[in-house]
């Protein structure tokens, strides 16, 4: 399996390039265990979905501790047909989920968002869960809408999208916990997100 995102942080500030420059530090750790390579348009990471969120979560933390208002667009994909399958990307949680029925993986994942480290950097997310290749999608869709709107981090439905606010450790987590539990496990399911902090509009 392929498992990968593109990630673009746009910094509401004419200091833009600090705050990139700080959000991209937050990448440091992860570079052993992911494929990272940044371009003039975003920033590719290519691995297992444990160091992969873990990353997303960090690098837009590391800017939104700043004052400035901040936001991240986010494509997350797994399974796609076009790549090619990279051993990087194994992960134990998509191979058990593929056997598990839909209340038991809603309860597993009410337990992940539950155990999230707390980064003490509030966010707002709105994001689209896109079940592909599937004949019965909605009922995956439905499933993982249930368990967002009993995950703690559920603010909202909008058209086309769900709400989020929270700690960046457990917002990040509901993320990752709907990206693996919902969608057949060796399906292409796609992820498309905006994540947003210290934005004036909320004062």
């Amino acid at each position: 399996m392929f498992i990968g995102a593109q990630v673009s942080l746009y910094p509401m500030t004419s200091d833009f390039v600090d705050v990139i420059l700080t959000g991209l530090k937050g990448l440091d750790p992860y570079r052993n265990d992911l494929r990272i390579e940044t371009d003039d348009m975003s920033t590719l990471m290519v691995g297992a979905p444990g160091p992969l969120l873990d990353a997303i979560r960090d690098l837009f933390a590391a800017a939104a501790r700043r004052p400035e208002h901040v936001t991240m667009h986010v494509t997350l994909s797994r399974g796609c047909p076009g790549e090619p399958d990279d051993p990087s990307c194994r992960c134990e949680t998509l191979t058990r989920a593929q056997h598990q029925p839909l209340d038991q993986r809603q309860a597993e994942a009410r337990a992940a968002v539950a155990d999230a480290p707390v980064t003490g950097v509030g966010i707002d997310v709105q994001f689209s869960l896109y079940v592909l290749g599937q004949d019965r999608h909605m009922d995956e869709i439905y499933g993982c809408i249930d368990f967002l709107k009993a995950s703690g981090t559920f603010l909202r439905s909008k058209n086309f999208c769900t709400r989020l606010r929270g700690d960046a450790g457990a917002v990040f987590e509901t993320v990752r916990q709907a990206f693996l539990r919902f969608g057949p496990a060796e399906g292409h399911v796609t992820i498309d997100l905006t994540a947003s902090a210290n934005s004036p509009s909320l004062r």
